[in-house]
C-alpha cells in the first residue's frame, strides 16, 4: 500500500495541516491574541456542546461498554502517582506529572478519532471524555492543595480543608461544557425519542464547524508558545504523555480483555498530546507556567510522529 494512502496517514494529515494553517495564521497575526479567547469561548460553549449532545443522543446506556473507564484511569493515575513520587512532593512536580497524563481528547482527539475510525469510535472516546477531566483534574486539584496546605503549615499560615477543595474541584469539573452535554445527550437517548429535524440539523452544522476551528486554534496557540529554556524537562513530559501513557493504557486494556476498536481508541486517546487544562493549573498555582506551555507545544508538534507510530502499531495489533 502507498504510504500516502494509508488510513493512518490519511486521517492524521488533515488534522496536522489544519494545525499548521492555524500556526501560520497566528505567526502572521491574522488572528490576534485578543480574538483567541472569544474564538475559544465559541468552540467550548457552543460548538463542542452541540457535537457532544448530538453524538450521545442516540446512544443507549445498555449498549455502552464501561470497561475502557476501568482500564484507562487506573493506568493514568498510576503514572501520575509514580511521576510525583519520582520528582518529589511539590507544586512543580504535580503540574509536570499532570502534564504527562492529561490528553487533548477534545480539541484534537474528537476530530482525529472520527476521521480515522468513524462515528462508532466516538462513543468509546466520549465515554472517556465524559469523566477524563472529572477524574484527573479533581485528583490533581486535591494533590496540589495538599502541597499548598503543607507549605502554608510550614509558613505558619492556615490552610483550607482538603475536602472543601476536593468538592470545589469536583463541581468545577462536572459543571462544565464537556461532561454536561454528554450526560444530557445520554439521558435524552434513554427516553427513546428522536431529535426533530429542525433541531438536529443546526446541531449537525454546529458540530461540523467544531473540528476545523478547534484545530486551527491549536495552531494559533502553538504560534505563541515559546520553548526556550525548557526543552529538556518538556521532552520528559512529552515522553510520558505521548509514549509511556499509551503503553500503560494498552497493557491495562489487554488485562481487561479489551480488543478491537475500543482498544485502539483507548490507546490513541492516551497518545494524544498534552491538554491545555494543565496550563490553567500552572497559572492558578503560579508554578512552571513557561515549562507547561513549552511542554504543551512540544507534545503537540512531536505528536505528528508519535501518533503515527502508535496508530500504525494499533492497526497491526487490532
Amino acid at each position: 500500500m502507498n504510504l500516502a494512502s494509508h488510513p493512518v496517514v490519511a486521517s492524521l494529515t488533515p488534522v496536522f495541516l489544519l494545525i499548521a494553517l492555524g500556526y501560520f495564521a497566528g505567526r502572521r497575526d491574522w488572528i490576534r491574541e485578543s480574538a483567541v479567547r472569544d474564538l475559544s469561548n465559541l468552540v467550548f460553549l457552543l460548538l463542542i456542546p452541540a457535537l457532544l449532545f448530538r453524538t450521545m443522543s442516540g446512544v443507549h446506556v445498555e449498549a455502552l461498554d464501561l470497561r475502557p473507564l476501568a482500564a484507562y484511569f487506573p493506568a493514568a493515575l498510576l503514572l501520575l502517582i509514580v511521576s510525583i513520587a519520582w520528582r518529589g512532593f511539590n507544586r512543580t512536580s504535580v503540574v509536570m506529572a499532570l502534564g504527562g497524563v492529561f490528553s487533548n481528547m477534545v480539541m484534537i482527539g474528537i476530530t482525529l478519532v472520527e476521521l480515522a475510525y468513524g462515528k462508532d469510535a466516538l462513543v468509546t472516546l466520549l465515554t472517556l471524555v465524559s469523566v477524563h477531566a472529572l477524574i484527573l483534574l479533581t485528583v490533581g486539584s486535591v494533590v496540589l492543595e495538599l502541597v499548598v496546605a503543607r507549605e502554608a503549615r510550614e509558613g505558619g499560615e492556615r490552610a483550607p480543608h482538603v475536602l472543601e477543595t476536593a468538592w470545589s474541584a469536583f463541581k468545577g469539573a462536572l459543571i462544565h461544557p464537556i461532561p454536561l452535554p454528554i450526560i444530557s445527550g445520554l439521558l435524552f437517548a434513554q427516553t427513546g425519542w428522536s431529535l426533530p429535524a429542525v433541531v438536529d440539523k443546526p446541531l449537525q452544522l454546529l458540530g461540523s464547524a467544531f473540528g476545523p476551528l478547534a484545530l486551527v486554534l491549536v495552531g494559533v496557540t502553538l504560534a505563541r508558545t515559546p520553548l526556550g529554556g525548557h526543552l529538556k524537562p518538556a521532552l520528559w513530559i512529552t515522553a510520558s504523555k505521548n509514549l509511556l501513557l499509551p503503553l500503560l493504557v494498552g497493557v491495562s486494556a489487554w488485562a481487561w480483555g479489551i480488543t478491537g476498536l475500543p482498544l485502539t481508541v483507548m490507546v490513541v486517546a492516551a497518545a494524544l498530546p498534552m491538554g491545555a487544562n494543565v496550563f490553567l493549573f500552572a497559572q492558578r498555582y503560579e508554578v512552571a507556567e513557561g515549562l507547561t506551555t513549552a511542554a504543551m507545544g512540544l507534545s503537540t508538534v512531536l505528536a505528528l510522529f508519535t501518533l503515527t507510530i502508535v496508530m500504525l502499531v494499533m492497526s497491526w495489533v487490532s
